[in-house]
């Protein structure tokens, strides 16, 4: 970008702050923007979306995105010139999520010795355990981990590892991640060697990877990404999986479920069940043949 790096923030109502991100989930040239929502006031129903754009064209598109809801109070914040990413979450408390524990190098002293605890260190890449997707998506593979286990587990965006690497933690002796940024390959490379768990992270677009088809069929899939990219890879993983195999997907808000549960459900798979969390949602499906 050629001016200083800055975040957009449009602040409203539930309903139109969802509306926008799903409008900024559609957009063809958003596609890969980063953003996020959470709900800011409950008693006055004021939800917040941070986006952060990389290219003065990106800004353009989300600004023009977001124009079309009038409820939103739409403002630009300068970012410092340092690593504003880490900064910002090298301060975040600890999170538990069923068995697991997620924590940085702050709070290295505070882990349980109950749990199995994952060392995540902030940095440019999603996925610190502490959004509503990650939580939800940890959530949903406890509650699966207490019927069995999983041999072969592939990661698709897997952003900082974290979800690759739970499954590492917790005895999948196969696990490959991959992701669209190099620099959340390399972010997830160095958070596996710092949780000494046994998966490998590689740089891909889709799943026509050499290492994701060769470690495949897949017994699990996590794939927290976005709803449109969600729909987009229905077949691939679909493809991905041995009948009867799982997928934990999310990303994508409450008001997207139906878009892309209808997607797998023509690929053949079925509902196992959904957890949400705050305006997000996480869905497990079983392939079914």
């Amino acid at each position: 970008m050629t001016d200083d790096a800055f975040q957009i923030i449009a602040r409203g109502p539930r309903a139109e702050a969802e509306a926008a991100a799903a409008a900024i989930d559609s957009a063809p040239l958003l596609e890969g923007a980063t953003y996020s929502i959470l709900e800011e006031d409950e008693d006055h129903d004021v939800w917040r979306i941070d986006a952060f754009p990389t290219s003065d064209e990106e800004a353009d598109a989300l600004a023009e995105t977001l124009a079309g809801f009038p409820a939103l109070k739409v403002t630009r914040e300068k970012l410092a010139d340092a690593d504003w990413l880490a900064m910002a979450l090298s301060g975040l408390p600890p999170v538990r999520a069923g068995r697991f524990f997620i924590y940085g190098a702050h709070d290295r002293g505070r882990a349980p010795a109950s749990t199995v605890n994952l060392r995540i260190e902030a940095g440019a890449a999603f996925g610190t355990g502490h959004h509503g997707t990650t939580v939800g998506c940890l959530l949903a593979y406890d509650e699966l981990l207490k019927a069995r286990r999983f041999g072969r587990v592939l990661d698709v965006g897997c952003g900082t590892g974290v979800l690759g690497i739970a499954a590492a933690r917790t005895g999948s002796p196969v696990v490959v991640g991959t992701d669209i940024d190099p620099v959340s390959v390399r972010i997830a490379r160095e958070n596996a060697r710092l949780n000494t768990a046994r998966a490998r992270f590689v740089h891909a677009f889709g799943l026509d990877h050499r290492s994701v088809r060769g470690a495949g069929p897949y017994d699990l899939v996590f794939a927290n990404i976005l709803a449109a990219p969600l729909v987009f890879l229905s077949q691939p993983i679909r493809a991905a999986l041995k009948p009867g195999g799982l997928a934990i997907l999310s990303g994508l808000l409450r008001s997207q479920e139906r878009r892309v549960l209808a997607a797998y459900r023509s690929k053949g798979f079925v509902l196992v069940r959904r957890l949400h969390r705050d305006a997000w949602a996480t869905l497990v499906l079983r392939r079914a043949g």
